[in-house]
């Protein structure tokens, strides 16, 4: 009679131990439900008819949580945005650009303390003091290459011009290391010494080191006449109220501050490898997510082609990426495990500020 009693009650403990975790599960996925909801009406905007899109891909804890696309990839096709579709990145393409750089270092071909002078001999004097580190961290002082394009220009600017248009120069804007100013130019010198050093194409070495291995099978540094982004994005502005194709600039072809497409699923692929030792060693990997200290002792907000900030509390890595006819983010917090990637082909819009909004609303305590 003990033993029956005992089974019975053993029975009802497990019976109340599974209904238990039933009714989390159901609650966890009515909140989670409605966290995904509230994503969409962030993004109702991009859904009108007859507009440009975006991407959306939310993870938490290495899964996908959330994936949606919006409005239109082509709108003179009438091609909607997909999961596959390839957005150009804009300057999310920094943080491939100094994983480069790392990579070489890794290997023993670089250090940060290697000097452009070092590289090109016969570069400017200036460039003795210019080292990767300045170069990555946007502590150069190099002159805006954007500024030395002449108005009439209608040929598009590669790296390789952004480098000699720097032959051509004699002084920095600042004592390299002295001061924080975000370089396109500094970024276009790191996809050159890249080939130097890698003895390849800098869209190659990207191919073979980054986005092969990790299986990023569309993600391409577009050069015009050599390469094809597959399922792509144009990027409009709006005139009024008509959406217009604009999608390059006279600077779109430069590859090391830009050039890359990708879409939200090869970029999570990209994101997951963060947490991983698959391209770069943890003690690298952690060295470019550590905020730049200049020679006066001041932390700057920047690591190597990563953004840093705190955000309720939480260390936030992201970077943002934007050009004619696109706006993006990839927006990381470690502590969490959650990652917010937005893609648009649009000429307008705050990505940040929308992650921001997203990592609130499903990180609440």
């Amino acid at each position: 009679m003990f033993s029956y009693i005992k089974f019975n009650l053993l029975t009802a403990k497990f019976i109340m131990k599974v209904l238990s975790i039933i009714i989390f599960s159901i609650m966890l996925t009515a909140n989670l439900d409605a966290q995904n909801e509230k994503v969409d009406d962030l993004f109702s905007e991009y859904a009108e008819a007859k507009c440009p899109g975006a991407s959306v891909l939310i993870s938490q804890n290495g899964k996908i949580v959330f994936e949606k696309t919006y409005g239109f990839a082509n709108l003179e096709e009438r091609k909607l945005v997909e999961a596959k579709t390839n957005f150009r990145l804009a300057s999310v393409t920094k943080q491939f650009t100094a994983t480069s750089i790392l990579i070489l270092v890794q290997r023993g071909l670089l250090t940060l303390e290697t000097t452009l002078t070092d590289i090109w001999e016969d570069f400017p004097e200036y460039g003795n003091t210019i080292t990767i580190k300045f170069l990555l961290n946007h502590t150069s002082g190099l002159i805006d290459y954007e500024d030395s394009v002449p108005d009439t220009s209608t040929v598009q600017v590669k790296d390789v011009d952004v480098m000699r248009m720097m032959y051509g120069q004699r002084n920095t804007y600042f004592k390299p290391g002295t001061q924080f100013k975000y370089s396109n130019t500094g970024y276009a010198l790191l996809a050159m010494i890249v080939e130097r050093i890698g003895k390849k194409r800098f869209s190659q070495f990207l191919e073979e080191n980054i986005f092969k291995p990790l299986q990023m099978k569309t993600t391409i540094a577009h050069e015009e006449g050599i390469s094809i982004v597959e399922n792509r994005a144009y990027g409009y502005s709006r005139r009024d109220s008509v959406w217009i194709r604009e999608d390059q600039s006279i600077t779109s072809a430069v590859l090391g501050d830009g050039g890359i497409y990708s879409n939200a699923e090869d970029l999570f692929k990209w994101e997951q490898s963060l947490s991983t030792n698959n391209i770069l060693a943890d003690s690298l990997k952690n060295e470019a997510v550590v905020r730049t200290i200049l020679t006066n002792g001041e932390k700057i907000d920047y690591g190597y082609g990563w953004y840093l900030k705190k955000y309720k509390g939480n260390e936030v890595v992201y970077h943002t990426g934007s050009t004619q006819g696109f706006r993006n983010v990839i927006y990381r917090v470690p502590s969490r495990k959650f990652t917010v990637i937005i893609l648009t082909n649009r000429n307008e819009g705050e990505p940040e500020k929308i992650a921001d909004h997203i990592f609130a609303l499903y990180n609440k305590d």
